[in-house]
């Protein structure tokens, strides 16, 4: 297995606040990303914001500023999230960067005309200004934006164009044959029937005084560049394409590109088709998530059901926020967002049952082993089975794998009120005590362990309470959280803390 691993989301449009979808795919990523440093591979993550277009230039307009200073303060919003969300990317690229995307997004266009793929022609058809994308007559649900619910405006320009249609029997050989790997599989049966009803070439560039707003075509500053060229270069360009061959050769292909369904054709035949042109190594595996409703609508701002995670975080912390996303929503399928909901997970499996073991066992320690790890060691059969449902983690069904965290947490708790270290207290068996103590004592470092990717504040507050650094990103696998930071006997325990405030 090769020790570098390169994972990108996709680029967030910033003509409006983050919502619960920029989150889940956030934290997803965040995930994996922390779940592959836990097994010593060297991470780049990278995240961002696609900055450009009319819609921009449009909201700069109304409120009588320059899109350069609208992009600044939306982007901000989403930079923000790191912190709020507690994740780990390594890295934030804005497609308006002239020092750090531009060069790049121009190199890769000199190398698609090179290649002969980029061409101008005249363009008239249909757009959306939803999307800022054109559309096709058979994409329209009753002559509407299937996603704007809009009727297009009809548009005749002349434009750069790229020769999509030349690549469609190698995007469909890359995908089969697992090359260019899509999961869900699903996903790569929807994409290969799509390619195979045919790819028509596209638009790749629009008139300078149509998208004032964007990165000029090189040589050509009449024209702007579109999206595709524009934002999806944002894969290569942040990790130095056309500034820093070192750093791009060290880190491309990607190992893994995270993005939701509704984006599916411009990653798996778009983005894929213009690096085959460049002659640049495809991706290796691309992710698609689905998407979350609110109380069983789509949200809108119209139904008053969009849900704001930084609401979410202020209100329950960024672990609670992190654990709802990971666990209550398919990881590859659509899934639901409701207060009512998030609340009786909250209360449940993380005030009543995580976070009452944690200070219970804690508290306990205190009365009845002086606040110390017990001088015994002694094996906890309620890992029996946990280790095999770990594993699930390879196909990122992160629901899976915290249900088993949450079951063993379950067991650990059960193990409490079945021996009741109160009474054998009392009565002075204090061997019987100890084994208990240490018994519960292990089973909170290994929660810790195999929670640290998913809820990592929550696993460093019980690293610290156990007296525990917490783990070093070496080489370790989940089994080796069996072994990995062992209690020593007389360590001082910390005194309960409440790690999830009950909410009624």
């Amino acid at each position: 297995m090769s020790n570098k691993f390169y994972i990108t989301t996709s680029l967030p449009y910033i003509n409006s606040r983050p919502h619960i979808g920029h989150a889940l795919e956030l934290v997803q990523t965040d995930v994996i990303a922390r779940w592959q440093r836990f097994h010593s591979r060297e991470v780049f993550f990278l995240t961002g914001t696609d900055e450009h277009g009319s819609k921009i230039a449009k909201v700069a307009k109304e409120e009588g500023q320059t899109p350069e200073a609208v992009a600044e303060r939306n982007a901000r919003l989403f930079s923000e999230l790191k912190e709020i969300l507690n994740l780990t990317n390594d890295d934030f690229i804005r497609t308006s960067d002239r020092d750090r995307h531009w060069p790049g997004a121009q190199a890769l266009w000199r190398r698609l005309l090179a290649s002969g793929d980029i061409y101008k022609d005249t363009y008239r058809g249909l757009y959306c200004i939803g999307c800022e994308a054109f559309i096709t007559e058979k994409e329209l649900v009753n002559g509407c934006c299937p996603i704007h619910l809009k009727e297009p405006e009809a548009i005749e320009e002349e434009n750069y164009f790229f020769r999509l249609s030349k690549y469609a029997e190698p995007l469909i050989e890359a995908i089969s044959s697992g090359k260019f790997k899509i999961i869900p599989e699903n996903r790569a049966t929807e994409i290969i029937n799509v390619i195979k009803t045919g790819l028509t070439d596209i638009s790749f560039s629009r008139p300078a005084d149509k998208l004032p707003w964007g990165i000029p075509v090189p040589d050509d500053p009449a024209h702007t560049m579109y999206v595709w060229c524009d934002a999806l270069s944002n894969y290569i360009t942040g990790i130095g394409f056309g500034r820093d061959e070192a750093l791009f050769k060290k880190w491309w292909p990607a190992d893994l590109q995270v993005i939701g369904k509704d984006i599916l054709r411009f990653h798996a035949a778009i983005w894929p088709a213009m690096l085959l042109s460049a002659k640049l190594p495809l991706p290796k595996v691309l992710f698609v998530h689905g998407f979350i409703s609110s109380g069983g609508h789509k949200m809108s701002k119209s139904l008053g059901n969009v849900v704001d995670p930084i609401e979410i975080v202020d209100k329950y912390g960024a672990d609670a926020t992190r654990y709802y996303l990971l666990k209550e929503i398919p990881t590859t399928e659509d899934g639901d967002f409701s207060w009512r909901r998030f609340e009786e997970v909250y209360n449940s499996e993380l005030a009543n049952n995580l976070g009452n073991l944690v200070s219970r066992v804690l508290q306990m320690t205190a009365k009845f082993t002086n606040g110390q790890v017990p001088p015994i060691a002694t094996e906890l059969p309620q890992l029996s089975g946990l280790l095999s449902s770990i594993d699930r983690f390879e196909g990122y069904d992160f629901a899976r794998v915290l249900t088993a965290i949450d079951n063993f947490t379950t067991s650990l708790n059960v193990l409490v009120d079945e021996t009741k270290p109160w009474e054998l207290f009392k009565t002075g068996r204090q061997d019987e005590v100890d084994h208990v103590i240490y018994q519960l004592l292990e089973g909170l470092r290994i929660d810790a362990a195999l929670l640290s990717p998913f809820l990592p504040g929550v696993a460093d507050r019980i690293y610290e309470a156990l007296g525990l650094d917490k783990p070093s990103w070496r080489p370790l696998r989940w089994e080796d959280a069996l072994v990995w930071g062992q209690l020593v006997p007389g360590q001082a325990v910390a005194e309960p803390s409440i790690l999830f405030p009950k909410f009624s």
